[in-house]
């Protein structure tokens, strides 16, 4: 019976794979004559809602004009084909992370999507992508602690690295096994509310937008992942990076890009984070980043060179997430021991000060940046 439900689990959330070598993985804007980036269209837009096992988001970033911290989340996945969930998040850090984050993560019933699979919908939860594709409209009453009513616009072009924003996993490159696709609004206008026990706060402010397919189970897709997103008056300025498992030759991937109001500066696949200064959680061994450092570069439209940089120390953790806080323990024993897995997300909000350079135009500005740095196995 024992043996049966470790099969049973394995085929859910996988054992350790073999060594299959960095070979096994084709990362995004890799391939021979793939742009950097590409331009989205409403078409990009679209809910993937696979048949088998993966975990598909739609994550709304809003940084108030008042110091509030928003994330807005659809949640959708299927196990092993056996499963489909979905669900809505809603985190709120108040200013200086003065006190405790609102957090509130609820199932959803008869959920779906429109005919043209851009909009999500539920009971109590709806997420629509207006006609000309520049905004969505977010409203949730799924929970009692935070009612949301949001208007999320487009202020630049939206993005997804190389071709078609896809890595894919596989030892054959026209046979892949799984896949990880990114699309990003990386600026954008918020206005709205969400309402708490405590009152309404006002979400009239600035952000980005990410939908991201995870088409594989997720630790075998990634061991570790850097997520930046900075915010200030001029530069919006974003960096997703994750790291494979060995089973893929810790092979790093990255998609990057740099907005200003109405336009892309630049995008692509380069950058880089980096962890400068570490200390040891003592509850999970996990080697948790107190400072961190992050550049950027690329070209633009009309051929001047760029380069970024955003460094400094990350304050006080914000947030320590453990990923896996809802599964039964036995469950949690059994993952960890075949698989590895013990998923962290360390999350922080310093105001830092990004350098621009554009040519020989040099421009610093501070902004709030929000960053995750995730602990997979």
């Amino acid at each position: 019976m024992f043996n049966w439900a470790k099969s049973t689990l394995a085929a859910a959330v996988g054992t350790q794979e073999p060594i299959y070598g960095p070979e096994a993985v084709q990362p995004v804007g890799k391939n021979a004559g793939e742009p950097a980036y590409t331009e989205l269209t409403k078409q990009n837009l679209k809910w993937a809602s696979l048949d088998y096992t993966n975990v598909e988001t739609q994550s709304f970033y809003i940084f108030t004009e008042d110091g509030h911290i928003a994330m807005l989340q659809v949640l959708y996945s299927n196990v092993a084909g056996l499963r489909v969930t979905a669900q809505f998040n809603c985190k709120l850090f108040y200013p200086n992370n003065e006190k405790p984050a609102l957090w509130a993560s609820n199932p959803l019933s008869n959920y779906g999507f429109d005919e043209a699979h851009q909009s999500f919908h539920a009971d109590s939860v709806s997420v629509e992508l207006s006609e000309d594709g520049s905004f969505y409209t977010i409203k949730a009453a799924v929970s009692e602690t935070s009612l949301v009513n949001v208007k999320f616009t487009r202020t630049a072009p939206g993005f997804m690295g190389g071709k078609n924003g896809t890595t894919n996993f596989g030892t054959d490159p026209k046979q892949p096994w799984g896949s990880m696709h990114h699309h990003f609004w990386p600026r954008a206008s918020a206005e709205g509310s969400i309402i708490t026990k405590a009152g309404e706060v006002k979400m009239n402010g600035r952000g980005m937008f990410s939908h991201a397919l995870q088409g594989m189970k997720p630790h075998h897709a990634a061991s570790r992942w850097n997520f930046v997103n900075f915010q200030s008056p001029s530069f919006s300025a974003i960096l997703m990076e994750f790291t494979t498992p060995p089973s893929y030759g810790s092979s790093v991937v990255r998609v990057s890009g740099i907005a200003t109001e109405g336009k892309l500066l630049i995008a692509g696949i380069n950058g880089e984070a980096k962890h400068t200064a570490i200390k040891q959680d003592s509850d999970n061994d996990w080697p948790e980043p107190t400072s961190t450092s992050y550049n950027w570069v690329g070209k633009t439209e009309d051929g001047q060179e760029v380069t970024a940089e955003l460094a400094g120390s990350l304050g006080p953790r914000w947030d320590r997430v453990d990923v896996m806080a809802e599964v039964p323990g036995f469950v949690k024993a059994i993952v960890a021991t075949a698989a590895g897995t013990k998923p962290y997300i360390y999350q922080y909000a310093p105001k830092l000060t990004i350098k621009v350079k554009v040519g020989d135009e040099v421009t610093e500005e501070e902004g709030t940046l929000f960053t995750e740095a995730t602990f997979i196995s």
